[in-house]
């Protein structure tokens, strides 16, 4: 069966048509379609013999097309998918190395290894619980303490989540969550307004989590508002273990900031403000 380009591919997303032993990669435009197909076989002889498979370009990745044109398997492309939100930030400095890729609509995969086990857990409550398909790679100078670490995650993960949710057009703006963990309640509001300001009203009874200083979290969130322009309100409203009460926030934060990034169908291609642009201050 033949490869079936049936829409436009993204250029962030596709490079050119050509081939690359057994990878087939493309980039087409609508416009010329039929001409792409009839020149396909020219380029890439496996053209004619490879199985369609169809793949949303909302999911759509380099690697994954690679992989499938490796499989014998063939690409075709819809349109109708929404635009790939997907955000990364590059952080290095003295103290720290930090790469942070963020995918807004994923299945949960988490891949995340800051030299901090605890927070590392943490990031997986965001991934598993928001959705998000998150990538977490960091080195930094834990020999002294993980507060620079913690710090600079948090920095970056901001950002990336800035880049990947873009103008904010098309989303819901806010999220609203409470989550329970056995004796732990904390209900966590978002507002994804592009103004950085955080509410972190918790009483954490111990000073460690195993080896994590429980002062971080809320540092933590607080880094995360300054760059990524989201007002987050955070409140404890019962729990007695430490563990607990902050998993909770992490899972509470992880729905909300879920709602607010999710798609508006009322509002497609608008941005939810009044003043028609949520810009960060």
């Amino acid at each position: 069966m033949a490869i079936q380009l049936s829409a436009m591919c993204r250029e962030a997303s596709f490079p050119s048509l050509r081939n690359s032993g057994s990878a087939v990669e493309c980039k087409c435009s609508s416009r010329r379609i039929e001409e792409k197909q009839a020149r396909a076989a020219e380029f890439c002889p496996l053209y004619s013999s490879l199985r369609s498979i169809r793949v949303s370009s909302s999911s759509a990745t380099i690697p994954a097309l690679r992989s499938m044109a490796a499989s014998n398997g063939s690409v075709s492309v819809d349109d109708t998918a929404p635009p790939v939100r997907i955000g990364r930030e590059i952080r290095n400095t003295k103290e720290t190395k930090v790469d942070v890729s963020i995918g807004l609509d994923g299945t949960g995969n988490c891949d995340c290894d800051t030299g901090i086990p605890f927070l590392d857990h943490m990031l997986d409550q965001i991934a598993s619980h928001g959705l998000f398909d998150l990538s977490i790679k960091a080195v930094g100078d834990t020999h002294i303490d993980d507060h620079h670490t913690n710090e600079d995650v948090a920095l970056a993960f901001g950002t990336a989540l800035a880049r990947a949710i873009g103008n904010r057009s098309g989303i819901h703006r806010y999220g609203d969550f409470s989550v329970p963990l056995d004796e732990a309640l904390v209900h966590v509001v978002v507002d994804l307004c592009g103004r950085p300001c955080l509410r972190y009203t918790a009483t954490i009874p111990t000073q460690r989590v195993g080896l994590y200083d429980t002062q971080l979290v809320e540092h933590f969130f607080q880094s995360l508002c300054n760059t990524s322009g989201m007002t987050l309100h955070i409140r404890q409203l019962d729990g007695t273990n430490s563990h607990h009460i902050i998993e909770a926030m992490f899972k509470a934060f992880a729905r909300a900031l879920r709602q607010a990034c999710e798609p508006d169908p009322r509002r497609i291609g608008k941005v939810p403000s009044s003043k028609g642009v949520l810009s960060r201050m």
